[in-house]
């Protein structure tokens, strides 16, 4: 692009700002799967820094550690809890909020964020394969949903639940079959039970991040991108940047907040328009096997 009009959508408001008042999530309580790393970091970053008392859920305790100790120095944090489970085990669900409770209390709040990827023609995926991405990303959130959804409908108590998902939810994901289907039930989970649990008070919302570079993209997903566009990243975004993780915990405390109290069953993008974005005329097909450098398919 020459143009010099085409500037794209303003840089984000810096680090450290919040999308809410101060003290928003004070004494609530908010668990984070897959909180020890990458976006799932970035949002609890966001909620801590509102005041909440934040429980990161992950399968490593070493990293879990780590961002224990980052969490807590964000200002305005309440007490930053670290948890390890594995979300794919219902009794681990049941005890990671036991864990929370006995840590600050029942979580208020819950984002399934935690999930697992890899790019793969369909025809090359592996019954394990499947079942791996399958497993954590649809039925690992149903666990935890299912999980926080009776706890308080036991209680008569509200709560707020957000669930990250993906854009080809809608669109379908040549390379990710595996995911796409399980992020697909994921959305129609985010839209089913928010009719079911709304007259007891408990939302659920969906969360579709775009383009958000962090240290913690696997090598796979660096390494795609790489091919794709190797010096032309911002431009392909219609916004012609990419996200700040930052940017995605803003929305995330804001459909879980109080000034959110009227959405529920809705999946918000936030992607710049990237997922919408079409040609004129659509470029040459390049089959998946191609694009993944790999050779002809080989039963």
């Amino acid at each position: 692009m020459t143009d010099e009009t085409r500037r794209g959508l303003p840089a984000p408001p810096p680090l450290g700002a919040a999308a809410l008042p101060p003290g928003t999530y004070g004494g609530r309580v908010v668990l984070v799967t897959g909180g020890g790393t990458g976006l799932g970091k970035a949002i609890a970053a966001e909620f801590a820094r509102l005041g909440a008392d934040v429980v990161i859920a992950g399968r490593r305790a070493e990293r879990l550690a780590a961002a224990r100790e980052e969490l807590a120095a964000v200002p305005g944090a309440g007490r930053v809890t670290a948890a390890v489970c594995d979300i794919r085990d219902p009794e681990a669900v049941a005890e990671v909020f036991e864990a929370a409770g006995a840590a600050s209390g029942p979580p208020d709040v819950l984002v399934n964020n935690a999930a697992a990827n890899f790019p793969c023609p369909a025809e090359d995926l592996s019954p394990n394969a499947w079942r791996a991405v399958v497993d954590t990303t649809l039925t690992g959130t149903w666990f935890m949903t299912r999980e926080f959804g009776r706890r308080h409908l036991a209680a008569g108590t509200p709560g707020a639940i957000v669930s990250v998902g993906a854009s080809y939810a809608w669109t379908g994901g040549p390379g990710f079959a595996h995911s796409a289907a399980a992020k697909a039930g994921v959305k129609n989970l985010v839209e089913t039970l928010a009719v079911e649990w709304g007259p007891y008070g408990i939302r659920i919302n969906g969360l579709v991040p775009g383009l958000f570079p962090h240290t913690d993209m696997t090598r796979d997903i660096r390494d795609g991108l790489e091919r794709a566009a190797p010096d032309a990243k911002d431009g392909r975004q219609p916004a012609l940047r990419v996200g700040a993780p930052r940017e995605l915990g803003w929305a995330a405390t804001f459909l879980a907040s109080p000034y959110a109290s009227f959405i529920t069953g809705h999946t918000l993008v936030v992607d710049g328009a990237n997922w919408q974005r079409r040609t004129l005329v659509q470029p040459e097909v390049v089959p998946v096997r191609e694009q993944l450098g790999r050779g002809p398919f080989m039963p």
